[in-house]
């Protein structure tokens, strides 16, 4: 079985709880005051919101290497609170970046010329989620 054999939140969940555990991945002090994005209300109510961001991110960069851009496209969302119809709103650069330098330090992604790709012990924590 591989990544896409499986439902992704329950992987993206699965992943997470690994990221957590490892000493690489930690959560910036100032992750907890930042919306993910000028089309969000509000600041994620989740308390592992940056794990599970992190792995979202392996699970994207594991079928197809993106760079920030693409990223804060995928991650965007419609800014639909106002009077007027709605528009897509980019998601905000920074947690995907610093997201990306964090998994980059574990080992997990690395930088190409063409953007992020995932490594070979990126694709062995979803696989090893994968058969748990």
């Amino acid at each position: 079985m591989s990544a896409s054999d499986i439902q992704a939140d329950t992987l993206i969940k699965a992943v997470a709880g690994e990221l957590k555990k490892n000493n690489a991945i930690k959560k910036p002090d100032w992750a907890d005051n930042v919306k993910s994005g000028s089309h969000a209300e509000r600041i994620p109510a989740d308390e592992d919101f940056w794990f599970v961001r992190c792995a979202s991110l392996l699970y994207t960069l594991y079928f197809k290497s993106s760079g920030v851009r693409r990223l804060r496209h995928r991650y965007g969302g419609a800014k639909g609170h106002t009077v007027h119809r709605a528009h897509h709103r980019m998601a905000g650069g920074k947690i995907i970046r610093s997201a990306l330098q964090q998994l980059e330090t574990a080992g997990f992604v690395k930088k190409e010329k063409t953007g992020r790709i995932i490594t070979d012990a990126g694709k062995a924590l979803l696989d090893k989620a994968v058969k748990a």
